[in-house]
């Protein structure tokens, strides 16, 4: 964005809040980021309404004219049918069996341009092409194609796509319903856009990069035939080179729709498809340069522009880190309540007594003619479920992709090791056990999540616990999955039809084991914290008085700062004074 953002500006866009657009995190990690040489794509899939489970799709092959139908992802509404690729490959959650990895962050942008009349929508889009490319390059041409042909259904979307070599960001909207027009002779007509307007771009090796709900693509190299190409010369993206495709139209249609009138500057799709608003940089921006920061100690520099006071200084498509990533570093990017920040949520008043960073919706709110809004941080309680996309060059696709998978809230959630490789899912988190309106014990989102309330009722205190046994549990999948990797290799030297039903044991048992640890773990949290008490535990044990009983509970007192603050507000009425001796008799 070139042009000044003035104060005013910011706050008549801070007028046009939009909570329900403002969902998913997503990061990218490039081979030359890693300190393996892995790939990562992350991504949480943040939703009241949406049932944390692991969809797994397995590979098929169909008869020629076979049709399938299309529902939209969020809701379930039948859009239409498209024709049937003739061999359809394996899907684990966001993976498929070649290590391609797909997520997605929706940034809305123009209202006027999604189209009702269009089959694919962001989600079936996912799906779709997982079922179909080999590689992320061919994600982008099978994605391309499709809108083309079926149209594109839903609002603006940010797409993180991946493979075990490269990570791309892709970024969507459409061209709007067909309408109808009057010509100069007064004759009507009715106008077709069918299909989107798009870009993508290839993040460069060594860097990270990163979206959420809001465009991130400003300007791009036009058309070289080298390194940049637009879609009408699509099949040489496979071109290494190639790192940036758009689509032939993205420019001329905006000069048409009135998106892009200044020419003199160069043309940027976000600031004509989503032109960014108060909501964009503070509750999506802000998550980006939140990650940035944890790997990128330059990040900070670009506080003034999350905060409204210097547009000019735009927070970049992507940064490179200070140094290589681990998994677990990867993780963490994911884990963020913007601690050690100017908006840290553990800090306001908001926060509680025991620190709680996180907010009860709705996230924009007034009192006394004025309007405020609480942070969107990466991690948030409304997750259905998060993933880190691990993919590994190095190692056979079957073994080298691990969806590393969780659910509900990403600080407090337990990312387990699902093999791209596997032909079966945890009983605990197969599709149809439970649902948001279904409660069930073997379910991990249920579990998950009873931990997870239990935990912001008592942050403070209970989230320790909760975060040394996350650790506990990962460090030991990093290991596991060593001996995994490991045995898995054999056997594909030696019984290569024996690899996957390998893997299948390792992560259903282990998803369901981690689900049933948690459940104890949960029932173990709930009576050590009941009635705001905390009874005393040693040895593995909770400690009785030696004749059956519990000993008395430890009745810990609120923090010094949170007495002063109800002292300020209400100590009159409950301090204690002596009464006049003249009432005593």
């Amino acid at each position: 964005m070139n042009k000044r953002f003035s104060l005013v500006a910011l706050i008549v866009a801070f007028l046009l809040w939009l909570p329900a657009t403002n969902a998913c995190t997503n990061f990218m990690v490039t081979k030359g980021a890693s300190k393996t040489g892995a790939t990562y794509v992350t991504y949480s899939a943040d939703s009241h309404q949406l049932f944390g489970e692991l969809y797994y799709r397995p590979a098929a092959v169909y008869m020629p004219g076979t049709l399938m139908d299309i529902r939209e992802w969020d809701t379930g509404k039948p859009l239409g049918k498209i024709k049937q690729a003739s061999q359809t490959f394996a899907v684990v959650g966001n993976m498929n069996e070649y290590q391609v990895s797909i997520g997605e962050t929706t940034y809305g942008g123009h209202e006027d341009l999604a189209d009702s009349t269009a089959i694919m929508d962001y989600g079936s889009l996912i799906y779709v092409t997982l079922q179909r490319a080999k590689t992320a390059r061919e994600a982008i041409k099978i994605m391309a194609e499709l809108v083309a042909e079926y149209g594109y259904y839903s609002e603006g979307e940010s797409f993180s796509i991946g493979d075990p070599n490269e990570v791309w960001i892709l970024e969507m909207i459409g061209k709007g319903s067909p309408h109808k027009v009057k010509d100069k002779k007064g004759v009507e007509k009715t106008i077709y856009n069918k299909g989107a307007v798009w870009v993508a771009i290839r993040i460069p090796d060594g860097y990270i990069s990163g979206h959420a709900n809001q465009a991130r693509i400003t300007s791009f190299p036009l058309e070289n035939g080298k390194t940049s190409i637009s879609s009408k010369n699509i099949k040489k993206i496979f071109n290494p080179e190639v790192s940036c495709v758009y689509a032939s139209d993205v420019i001329s249609f905006a000069k048409e729709k009135g998106y892009y009138k200044d020419l003199s500057k160069p043309f940027s799709f976000a600031d004509a498809y989503a032109p960014l608003t108060f909501s964009g940089l503070r509750a999506c921006e802000a998550r980006v340069w939140a990650g940035f920061r944890k790997v990128c100690k330059d990040a900070d520099k670009y506080f003034p522009y999350i905060n409204g006071e210097d547009m000019n200084n735009r927070l970049p498509l992507y940064v490179k880190p200070d140094q290589k990533l681990s998994l677990n570093d990867v993780k963490s990017l994911m884990r963020d309540h913007f601690e050690g920040t100017a908006y840290d949520m553990t800090q306001d008043v908001g926060a509680g007594p025991y620190k709680c960073p996180y907010r009860w919706r709705p996230m924009d709110w007034k009192y006394d003619g004025k309007s405020y809004v609480h942070e969107r941080a990466a991690s948030t309680q409304q997750t259905g479920f998060s993933f880190v996309a691990e993919m590994r060059s190095w190692l056979p696709n079957h073994i080298g992709g691990i969806n590393w998978f969780g659910v509900d809230d990403t600080y407090l959630t337990v990312y387990m090791p699902m093999y791209c490789g596997i032909n079966d899912v945890p009983v605990s988190l197969q599709q149809g056990n439970g649902s948001m309106l279904k409660f069930t014990w073997n379910s991990a989102f249920w579990v998950f999540n009873w931990v997870s309330n239990w935990t912001y009722t008592r942050w403070s205190d209970i989230s320790p616990e909760v975060l040394k046994l996350q650790t506990t549990l990962e460090n030991g999948f990093n290991n596991q999955v060593k001996d995994v990797d490991e045995k898995a290799m054999e056997l594909y030297k030696s019984a290569p039809n024996s690899v996957d039903d390998y893997l299948t044991s390792f992560s259903k048992n282990l998803g369901d084991k981690t689900t049933e640890q948690w459940r104890d773990f949960g029932q173990y949290l709930f009576v050590r914290y009941m009635d705001g008490n905390v009874k005393p535990y040693k040895d593995d044990q909770f400690q009785d008085n030696g004749y059956g009983q519990p000993v008395s509970p430890e009745h810990p007192a609120y923090p010094e700062d949170w007495y002063k603050r109800i002292v300020n507000e209400h100590g009159k009425v409950i301090m204690e004074r002596p009464l006049p001796k003249e009432n005593i008799k």
